[in-house]
């Protein structure tokens, strides 16, 4: 099985031709082209192997014999990685595994010093040097809060995928699974085939938006099979849809042991009376996937708003941001799966070598882009979700913060942002800086609705870094 890890570096015989950031399918894609084209790169990732969240993978000592099960298109990967296990060996590749970048600094036109922690010591730091960097660090799930999701047993359907790719192991045995998007399909899916019971599959559009552009999906029938084949295996096991719905709420003590289910009108409102209890050990929910693009706000890049409300990063046809010598391919230019992420790879590679690029794969990018667009606009957020809420629930997990208490900031003290809110209530200044709840704020602060114009915020580091680290950083500059 293809896996790989790296001691931390404290610095390279000669800067990169390219950095890359993220190992999944954009990444991994984008570094062994560029390797093909000659140059000398870094794949840089925070996970301990190659494939990212989406081809994430059973540690070997699992013992695992049949990965392929566990995936959609295994067999990409693996061709993939077998390039870059090759470049690996003729030393036109580094894979530096578990290093978190957490800063971009440029210090000339072709001088980019990449900061990255590799643990929680002071000596577990290394700076990358590169002549070009590309950004394909992949997105994090979007989550709406409703009353009980901070019990034990209550996981986001990425998380439940993760676990079962990753340990081998189920969430709980009866798992409902909700939210919006495909990856519900996908994570139903999953879990059905490894033996768990799924109830209902629980999603708050009800599909029509992808009838609104029929040639858009007649352009990408791949797509069109890869559902039909989720859809066959839920029908296999008997798994109910129920759209245009969503959990309310979730019950328990010491963990979820039921969810109600409501039915909901246009704007996500839950319709009175329509509420239904089902009985569960697990909840996997999710609504959709954010873009990662800390690292580039925070040098100026210009973002644009997807038709989801989320912000991802502003690039030409030649995937370059706004920002000179910085590319970005995949999920941080918008959320549109994996053929795209690694058809968006290679196009930067051919991009940052300043090669020509075939039409065909132009062409792709852009039927796969379109259809990333459809399906977007298809898995939107209605505004009446903040009804789920009650005063005492939680939106900010990390630092404890009510619902209740984002509304007084915004009725009563005047907050019309979520950074304002931010700073009135602590709203996202936790440990996971906003990830799990920026998205609700952000909603909460405009009265329900999705900002018009996305505005990332933008911070020094973009993860969490020891003291120390930052201490040795400043003492080197210093020396």
């Amino acid at each position: 099985m293809p896996t790989s890890t790296s001691e931390p570096l404290t610095g390279a015989p000669r800067p990169y031709d390219l950095a890359v950031i993220g190992a999944g399918p954009a990444g991994l894609a984008a570094a062994v082209t560029a390797a093909d084209l000659g140059l000398r790169c870094a794949l840089v990732d925070a996970g301990r192997s190659s494939g990212g969240q989406y081809y994430r993978h059973p540690a070997p000592g699992l013992g695992a014999s049949r990965p392929d099960r566990l995936h959609h298109g295994w067999s990409v990967y693996t061709g993939l990685a077998d390039r870059l296990a090759a470049h690996r060996a003729a030393g036109r590749v580094d894979l530096l595994a578990g290093h978190q970048v957490w800063a971009l600094e440029r210090s000339g036109e072709r001088d980019w010093r990449l900061h990255a922690t590799t643990g929680p010591d002071a000596d577990d730091r290394t700076t990358v040097r590169s002549a070009a960097v590309l950004l394909a660090p992949g997105p994090y799930e979007r989550q709406l809060p409703f009353p009980g999701w901070t019990l034990p047993g209550v996981v986001t359907a990425g998380g439940a995928q993760a676990m079962l790719k990753a340990g081998l192991v189920l969430p709980g045995r009866r798992i409902v699974v909700a939210g919006s998007g495909p990856l519900l399909l996908a994570a139903a899916s999953s879990l059905v085939t490894a033996g768990a019971e799924v109830p209902a599959v629980v999603e708050a559009t009800a599909y029509l938006g992808y009838a609104r552009r029929p040639g858009v999906l007649a352009a990408v029938p791949a797509k069109l099979v890869e559902g039909a084949g989720h859809g066959s295996a839920l029908l296999r096991h008997g798994v109910r849809l129920r759209p245009r719905s969503a959990v309310v709420e979730a019950h328990g003590d010491d963990r979820v042991t039921a969810v109600t289910v409501a039915r909901l009108d246009a704007d996500w409102r839950p319709v009175p009376g329509s509420e239904r209890r089902i009985e569960c050990d697990a909840l996997a929910v999710g609504h959709g996937l954010v873009p990662q693009i800390e690292l580039a706000t925070e040098l100026g890049a210009a973002t644009r708003t997807t038709p989801d409300g989320t912000a991802a990063l502003k690039v030409d046809a030649r995937l370059r941001t706004t920002v000179r010598g910085l590319w970005a391919a995949g999920e941080t230019c918008g959320v549109g799966g994996a053929d795209l992420a690694i058809t968006e790879g290679e196009l930067a590679a051919h991009a940052v070598a300043d090669q020509p690029v075939r039409t065909a794969l132009l062409r792709r990018r852009s039927r796969l882009r379109a259809f990333a667009e459809l399906m977007a606009a298809a898995h939107r957020p209605g505004a009446g979700w903040t009804d789920w809420l009650r005063e005492d629930t939680d939106v900010c997990r990390c630092e404890e913060v009510p619902a209740g208490r984002i509304r007084e900031a915004v009725d009563e003290l005047g907050a019309g942002d979520a950074r304002t809110v931010k700073l009135l209530t602590r709203a996202g200044m936790g440990w996971c800086q906003g990830r799990m709840c920026g998205p609700a704020v952000a909603c909460l602060a405009g009265g329900g609705e999705l900002p018009e114009e996305s505005r990332a915020d933008s911070r020094p580091f973009s993860c969490p870094v020891p003291l120390g680290q930052l201490a040795a950083e400043r003492d080197d500059d210093e020396g």
